[in-house]
């Protein structure tokens, strides 16, 4: 039987338990450049990807994770950021895990070979034509991934899927494959290390591109986010001044007239007109900063 990249034994570490405990921590280290590697090979990919789901989010979809293990976990943890990070509303960014929500604590590996409950999972949250569904598996084969994916291309909605091996059916069944390929791993068969890393920087990178697209950052700076602690509320601060030039105590009246809303703040203080008359210009600009000064 043949083995995939992923599970296949790194010949070059066939002594790794062995390694003196110093040179045991530099191969995992210098293993990880890979993922970076990896991801940077499949850049034209992910920013196809990003093009492709930009209209289905203007139209008000939703991002949909779909994965097991290692890659469903990374999926949700993508998911949850994107509030905090840009105000993305929690219900379009739906992740869904093999085994379920407890599979994120409690490894459930049974739960990935589930085809029908993969399909089943998506069909549950309604998915349509304006969805973007993210697909993850390492090896590519996951059933519950792949279940979902089916369900997911019968609903219309654009499939992108993430794999590690090359010619994997995740990725080769996806309207957009996105092949990260990091090549054997130094513990054989653990895609928790570099196919891990890989499969973060690919999320994290497609996510962050999707909402500076959607004029969720103002030149690069993180402005579509409510301050919802102290320090939040310092770094909303911080970024009204560096954006306006203002003094604290102006960022600071103007924050706390528009709850601390930095985009508002900024077109309010560089324009010189009231919150309403910001916010107003905001939505006229489509959330762009850039545009609503203009």
């Amino acid at each position: 039987m043949s083995m995939l990249n992923t599970e296949t034994p790194a010949q070059d570490h066939a002594r790794l338990d062995q390694y003196p405990t110093l040179d045991l921590v530099s191969v995992f280290i210098d293993d990880q450049t890979r993922a970076v590697d990896a991801v940077r090979a499949a850049a034209p990919r992910i920013a196809a990807a990003v093009a492709a789901a930009l209209p289905r989010m203007e139209a008000g979809g939703r991002l949909i994770y779909a994965g097991a293990g290692t890659s469903g976990r990374l999926g949700l943890l993508d998911s949850v950021e994107l509030n905090p990070t840009f105000s993305w509303p929690h219900g379009r960014a739906v992740a869904l895990l093999a085994g379920g929500a407890e599979a994120m604590f409690v490894a459930v590996e049974g739960a990935e070979d589930d085809l029908e409950q993969g399909a089943a999972d998506l069909e549950s949250v309604g998915v349509g034509p304006d969805d973007v569904v993210l697909l993850l598996a390492a090896s590519g084969h996951t059933p519950y991934v792949l279940g979902a994916l089916r369900a997911a291309r019968a609903a219309g909605a654009l499939t992108i899927g993430f794999s590690n091996n090359a010619d994997a059916p995740v990725a080769d069944g996806a309207e957009i494959g996105i092949t990260l390929d990091t090549g054997p791993e130094v513990i054989s068969g653990s895609t928790r290390l570099k196919a891990g890393t890989s499969q973060k920087i690919a999320l994290n990178t497609f996510s962050s591109a999707l909402m500076v697209r959607l004029n969720k950052v103002y030149g690069n700076l993180m402005v579509d986010f409510r301050a919802t602690n102290a320090k939040l509320v310092r770094r909303a601060v911080r970024l009204t001044m560096y954006a306006t030039g203002v003094g604290e105590a102006s960022a600071q009246a103007v924050l706390e007239e528009c709850g601390y809303h930095v985009k508002t703040a900024i077109v309010a203080l560089i324009k010189q007109t009231t919150v309403e008359q910001a916010q107003a210009l905001l939505a006229s600009a489509h959330g762009s900063v850039r545009e609503a000064i203009a």
